[in-house]
């Protein structure tokens, strides 16, 4: 059922964004014809009708929901034009919290607020417990919302009374803007507030300097004393007496003890010996333990007893301690080269790569493995891209014959590396892919194609881990916890500086991974001087248009590939470039390989016409050019970050060119066959409407084309080229976004219609001539002279014609038997005059037979002809009698009133000087005889004469 008025439609909202209950104005089209028709309106999907109020059809006032999201359509519904669109959407936002001194347009939900007086500070005044400022400068909101605040500092607070304070929070969201010097203000002004609390420290060490000074001057002058008394009492100072008493009782007693002292020293050197032997035996025992873990492969054991001995022995003085760890340090320095040498092997995995850098790292070998492990991976991956295309040129050198790229691709199934493939293929005329493949597909693939897809499966198993080894180099992850905290600063330093070294490494891969593919698909693009390097294919047939298509799509996958890495565009770009040339070289193979399949279409021709007088072969050419153009769309489509193939304006001119070439070959070919000799032709039997009967009578399936009659047919083909089959192409070419198509048209339309031009005239010739060339002989057969003539009369010769009449839809084909009788008909008109009227007959039949399209235009000039031949024949004529001049004018009127409707102003400008040449007649009695032997020859002619009575309609072409 229709709705009687179309569908709101919400062009605008006022404002556009907004905390739930905001009041908005919605502008739109169709929003209803009244407050009663307006059943519906919802705003981020809720539902705000009681609050909306209609104020016309194209303005609606309501208020903003509790919406579940966050943004929105505004869709209005009514009952006039049911549910609608929008074209704005609204967002809705989170409410922030509003102070107690705050200014707020909205009434302020006083249940989401804590009462932050504790029973402790009752007495107090709210607004003292939230200082409103207290870093003492002025506040300055910022503008990030709420919700992502939330989402930053999960689970935290701006809230000075929060458990979860977050200073951060709070200077994002009152300081975002603020300045540099205003912070340092701030944090001025919090120390003077905390000072305030620890004032008079340092009145407790004024009050006892007095103090500290007079113990000073008492132990100094204990000390004068003492030294004094000592000097001069006893012999020398007091110390010196007690020095000298103390070393005589210990010479004593080394006298009496010294024996058994010795023999404890030597029990405590021994004891001492085993008890380090027995303390420290980890050391003494390390050497030995790592070579046994080396060998099992214990390295994570290796490296935490030398990490071990290290932070034990790693400065130790004493001798043997030195010897045993510079053991251990001969033992890890040969596990740092084992481990370097697994490092640099190649191939070798992602994950043993990292973990013997980690081993690396840990030990603390010298240089930087983790860089020697990535440029060995950059030498190793161009070694294999190189290796690859040695291999592949070695092996199409030794066998030549496999991998052609001319091979057929009709009967050819695809393996899924290369499936995609079949839609391209498939789309070659007279191709079918069986379901079915064997083993030997493989040697089908040409070999530049082969190569150019293991070089890019090649790239793709080896670079990715390549640079998710440097992306680990440069976040750390490679090392250790205690090396990279140990090594941070200086790994920082490397990083900086291998950076462009790194890219160098990655243009190199990508410029070798472009090169081979370019010598391989494209080696005129490259260089002489690295022809030798990435060329040496020495191929001379060109890859077809569907082959350089399927390696497009392998490019395009790497390139995407690659890009998934978040490898930056600047190092992928060379890619981009040589898809561009691909796609450019594709576009130009698949062109000419086009013009090359349209040569070989007049071979295909079989002259079998429809009913509309055209053969298959238009019909072959444009199919031929569509199901081309259908194979470039994957070319010509422009994938994310490409470029279009028609940018460069010399591409746009070659393409051009090519297209142009296209039309012509064509041309040429339908110019080949409307000359080729009658012995050349295979076909045999003409296609004629099967509704109609026999036109000729005698139609057989031996029947042969003559020369007059190819030059119809092409004829025909030529005109629906000119009206159709061109405007198609270009049509197809504009889809396909070609350029020029203005050009490609013009040129093309130009050759044929001078091609249409050449054969037209070519017929009319042949046709023509042997009429014009009959009538002056026909005129003055039997010394026929105008000065002395019999008058016309319209008396009918007694012949039996009936039999030899054969209409068929308007149409007369004729015979001698038919010819002889209407030439007996009539005295009244002559018999030169009867058999161009025959002749003309049998042109409209053959060319009725082949196109009735071509009738008015072929009809038209023949009829200019003839009546330019008599026009110039009356003119020759120096004197009339009467009886000769209404001859003449019977002669003359017969014969255009005949052919009236296929007069041209050229045909009717000849008639009418013929007509002034002749004397007028004079008497009324010649007129009326002229005018009794014009309609008795109208009658009596009017079966024979039904083919030139053609529908008032009919457009002729001249």
């Amino acid at each position: 059922m229709s709705r009687s008025r179309q569908p709101p439609l919400v062009t605008g909202i006022s404002p556009n964004e907004g905390i739930p209950w905001t009041k908005v104005t919605i502008r739109g089209e169709n929003l209803g014809t009244g407050p009663t028709d307006l059943i519906g309106l919802t705003i981020c999907g809720h539902n705000c009708l009681l609050t909306a109020e209609w104020m016309s059809a194209s303005k609606i006032v309501c208020r903003v929901g509790q919406a579940k999201n966050d943004k929105g359509d505004i869709i209005v519904t009514t009952k006039s034009g049911g549910r609608g669109t929008s074209t704005v959407s609204f967002k809705l936002l989170k409410p922030e919290k509003i102070g107690i001194l705050d200014q707020s347009a909205v009434w302020v939900d006083e249940m989401n607020y804590y009462d932050m007086r504790t029973d402790r500070n009752k007495g107090i005044p709210p607004l003292s417990l939230r200082p409103a400022n207290p870093l003492g400068i002025e506040i300055e909101k910022s503008k990030f919302s709420q919700k992502d605040l939330e989402m930053l500092f999960h689970g935290m607070s701006a809230d000075f009374t929060s458990e979860n304070f977050s200073a951060a929070w709070y200077l994002i969201e009152n300081h975002s803007n603020t300045s540099f010097e205003q912070l340092k203000m701030a944090v001025t002004n919090l120390k003077r507030q905390a000072n305030k609390k620890s004032e008079g420290s340092l009145a407790y060490v004024k009050g006892g300097l007095s103090t500290f000074f007079e113990a000073q001057d008492a132990l100094s002058a204990i000390h004068q004393k003492l030294e004094a008394d000592g000097t001069e009492k006893v012999e020398g100072s007091m110390t010196q007496k007690l020095e000298n008493v103390l070393n005589r009782a210990s010479n004593t007693a080394d006298t009496l003890f010294q024996e058994v002292l010795g023999r404890k020293d030597k029990a405590d050197s021994t004891r001492n010996a085993l008890n380090v032997l027995q303390r420290f035996k980890f050391l003494f025992n390390l050497p030995l333990n790592i070579e046994r873990n080396i060998q099992k492969g214990d390295y994570d054991v290796v490296i935490n007893d030398y990490e071990k001995a290290k932070s034990l022995f790693g400065k130790t003085e004493v001798q043997v301690f030195k010897k045993y760890y510079a053991e251990v340090e001969t033992r890890i320095e040969a596990l740092r080269e084992l481990l370097l040498d697994k490092l640099l092997e190649t191939p070798s995995t992602l994950h043993d790569q990292k973990r013997y850098i980690r081993y690396l790292s840990d030990l603390h070998a010298s240089g930087d493995p983790a860089w020697q492990c990535i440029g060995a991976q950059h030498k190793w991956i161009l070694q294999l891209m190189h290796s690859c295309k040695e291999g592949y040129v070695k092996d199409l050198k030794g066998n030549p014959g496999l991998h052609s790229p001319m091979l057929d691709l009709d009967n050819d199934t695809r393996p899924s590396v290369l499936g995609h493939l079949s839609q391209t293929a498939s789309l070659k005329r007279g191709s079918s892919f069986q379901s079915g493949r064997d083993d030997t597909w493989r040697y089908k693939t040409p070999h530049r194609v082969a190569f150019v897809e293991k070089l890019t499966k090649l790239v793709l198993s080896q670079l990715p881990n390549f640079w998710k080894l440097w992306i680990s180099y440069v976040n750390g992850s490679l090392f250790s916890e205690t090396a990279e905290k140990s090594g941070q600063i200086e790994r920082s330093k490397n990083v900086r500086q291998r950076q462009n070294d790194f890219k160098k490494m990655i243009q190199e891969v990508m410029h070798s991974l472009v090169k081979l593919t370019r010598g391989a698909l494209l080696p005129l693009s490259i260089r002489d001087g690295e022809a030798k390097q990435y060329g040496g294919w020495e191929v001379k047939c060109e890859l077809s248009g569907q082959w350089l298509a399927h390696a497009i799509q392998t490019v395009r996958l790497t390139h995407e590939s690659l890009t998934a890495l978040e490898i930056p565009n600047d190092l992928l770009q060379t890619i981009q470039d040589l898809i561009l040339d691909l796609r450019v070289r594709c576009v130009m193979a698949t062109l000419q390989h086009t013009a090359e399949e349209i040569k070989r279409l007049a071979e295909k021709e079989d002259w079998i016409v429809d009913n509309e007088g055209l053969t298959s072969l238009p019909c072959q050419f444009e199919q031929c050019i569509v199901c081309s153009l259908q194979s470039l769309k994957g070319v010509l489509e422009c994938k994310p970050g490409e470029a279009s193939v028609f940018q460069q304006p010399k591409t746009q001119e070659e393409v051009c060119q090519l297209s142009i070439n296209i039309m012509q070959v064509f041309i040429y070919c339908l110019e080949q066959l409307s000359t080729k000799p009658d012995a050349d032709i295979d076909t045999t039997h003409l296609s004629v409407d099967v509704s109609s009967p026999d036109l000729f009578g005698s139609i057989h399936e031996d029947f042969s084309l003559t020369s007059e009659q190819r030059l119809l047919i092409v004829l025909s083909n030529c005109c629906y080229l000119e009206r159709h089959t061109f405007l198609n192409i270009a049509e197809h070419f504009e889809k396909h976004n070609f350029q020029g198509i203005e050009k490609i048209t013009q040129v093309s339309m130009a050759s044929l219609k001078e091609l249409d031009q050449r054969l037209f005239e070519n017929y009319i010739e042949l046709k023509a001539d042997p009429i014009v060339g009959s009538l002056e002989p026909g005129i003055y057969a039997g010394y026929f002279d105008w000065k002395d003539c019999l008058p016309p009369t319209a008396k009918e010769t007694e012949v039996q014609t009936k039999h030899c009449l054969q209409p068929s839809r308007s149409i007369w084909l004729t015979n001698w038997d038919f010819c002889l009788c209407l030439l007996t008909l009539f005295k009244s008109v002559r018999n030169y005059l009867k058999e161009a009227l025959v002749n003309i007959i049998a042109v409209h039949a053959e060319v009725f037979t082949i196109s009735k399209e071509l009738v008015p235009r072929v009809l038209s000039k023949v009829i200019e002809a003839v009546s330019e031949e008599l026009s110039r024949l009356m003119q020759c004529v120096s004197s009339f009698s009467k009886n000769g001049a209404l001859q003449a004018r019977l002669e003359i009127c017969a014969l255009r009133d005949t052919v009236a409707v296929y007069l041209t102003p050229e045909s009717k400008s000849s008639f009418k000087q013929a007509l002034e040449a002749l004397p007028q007649l004079s008497s009324g009695a010649d007129k009326k005889l002229l005018e009794e032997l014009l309609n008795k020859f109208k009658s009596s002619m009017h079966l024979q004469l039904t083919c030139f009575q053609a529908a008032s309609s009919t457009m002729m072409k001249t």
